[in-house]
């Protein structure tokens, strides 16, 4: 199954996903992965750091723009569906930085890309002058390209404290206003939580991480919520099942591998990819 669509159709069937509906975005860890959720029948996938940097044995924000850009790429490469790029605070403190960064991220193929408020150097976050100069030059750079990519914008402060929904939404309305497409606060759990950051926000679409596993995507639907997504969760429990597998091998018990997909079914379901 050769990848033949065009980055520009990808880009552009990704924006008008953002229009109308909600869907979801699951976040794969590597092309295998990637391939996988494609083959499932989603519409779209979105990039993990964490999930990408265990898989080089690295804890998250360990890793290097340059690993992080090649991940991207092959990825991108790897599937017809449309990919929104996890990257991190741009992978610079200063604007200019950010511009250079989600340049190079634009040539990777990436539809959408996040930018965080995380100041990585400092600890904490970015004050909001400091965030907006930053998004902004991430906006300019996505305008000057001519690429129809989404501007994602993201801030962690409800990860830091899940009380603090006032200073979150204030930074999500200035985002929007500085020309973010979609608005991002990680951590966002319960009904009037994630309601009031859609209705603060709104028409621009807002995501939203899973936190709560028990709330469907039904009730995210009905509040407004036009995308999901769940970080590096697929990839954690990708890790629990091998953890716990390998613990059971170590103690003398081989029993966990009965669980396992047929070896067949997995290669019957990678042979459609061989030719790309």
């Amino acid at each position: 199954m050769p990848m033949t669509v065009p980055v520009a159709e990808k880009r552009a069937r990704f924006r008008t996903m953002h229009q109308q509906g909600c869907f979801v975005l699951p976040n794969p860890w590597d092309i295998g992965s990637a391939r996988m959720f494609q083959h499932l029948g989603f519409s779209a996938l979105a990039s993990t750091s964490s999930g990408f940097a265990w898989t080089r044995g690295r804890s998250d924000y360990a890793v290097t723009r340059a690993d992080v850009l090649d991940h991207l790429a092959a990825v991108a490469a790897a599937v017809e569906l449309p990919l929104n790029a996890d990257f991190e605070s741009g992978f610079a403190s200063d604007p200019e930085g950010v511009a250079e960064s989600v340049r190079l991220a634009i040539a990777t193929g990436i539809a959408g890309l996040s930018i965080e408020d995380r100041d990585l150097q400092k600890g904490g976050l970015y004050d909001k002058p400091t965030a907006l100069e930053r998004l902004r030059a991430a906006r300019a750079a996505i305008d000057h390209s001519g690429a129809d990519v989404v501007l994602v914008a993201r801030t962690e402060g409800l990860l830091r404290d899940p009380k603090a929904l006032s200073p979150a939404i204030d930074k999500l309305v200035a985002f929007a206003e500085a020309g973010a497409d979609c608005l991002y606060a990680p951590g966002a759990k319960g009904k009037e939580t994630i309601g009031a950051i859609v209705r603060a926000v709104a028409p621009k679409p807002v995501n939203v991480l899973i936190m709560e596993p028990s709330m469907p995507l039904a009730d995210l639907a009905e509040l407004g919520v036009r995308r999901v997504s769940v970080g590096g969760s697929l990839a954690r429990v990708a890790w629990a099942a091998t953890v716990a597998a390998a613990k059971a091998i170590r103690s003398g018990s081989f029993l966990p591998l009965a669980d396992a997909m047929p070896n067949a079914e997995v290669n019957q379901i990678f042979s459609g990819f061989d030719k790309s």
